[in-house]
């Protein structure tokens, strides 16, 4: 597997978006239903941001996208006792295919990896409860629970992650 930087209108990353934004709406344990946000194409540009595919690189399957997330920049008063250097993780997803071997793990380290390298001292990141394979992910890759820093109301759950 390799990762790949692309601009968020990438047609492999609209793909990827538009599967994880139905994926979510279809399962989402809420009456109120999943919201979906397309994010804008001037959205993970670095370097204030980036959006990654995890690639096949195998024989039979090079190439195919397997999953994607990607990384922005927040401002430095997002959360409460957070040094500077504030970056989140948002869409974070793996086509059925790919889950269960480790793609996630090293999605999310990539994810981290790059985050450091744009200055990133701490990463947060929103989810949902009813995503119990991702929580266990986000605690057993170093993510402690935090208050809500965001509005967003598909998520349950925020993490945060201090680095270095």
């Amino acid at each position: 597997m390799r990762f790949e930087s692309v601009p968020v209108a990438d047609d492999r990353a609209q793909t990827l978006l538009t599967e994880y934004f139905a994926y979510r709406a279809a399962g989402f344990p809420t009456p109120g239903g999943y919201v979906t946000h397309m994010p804008p194409a001037t959205a993970f540009t670095p370097p204030t941001g980036e959006f990654l595919l995890a690639v096949a690189d195998g024989d039979e399957d090079a190439g195919e996208a397997l999953g994607c997330g990607a990384i922005r920049r927040l401002p430095d008063d997002v959360l409460d006792g957070a040094p500077s250097g504030v970056w989140e993780v948002k869409h974070l997803w793996l086509r059925e295919a790919a889950r269960g071997a480790g793609t996630g793990r090293a999605l999310l380290a990539e994810l981290e990896r790059r985050a450091a390298a744009y200055g990133a001292q701490t990463i947060v990141l929103d989810t949902n409860a009813s995503l119990v394979a991702a929580n266990a992910l986000y605690v057993s890759s170093g993510y402690r629970s935090v208050s809500a820093y965001n509005d967003n109301g598909n998520a349950t759950t925020w993490y945060r992650k201090d680095l270095g």
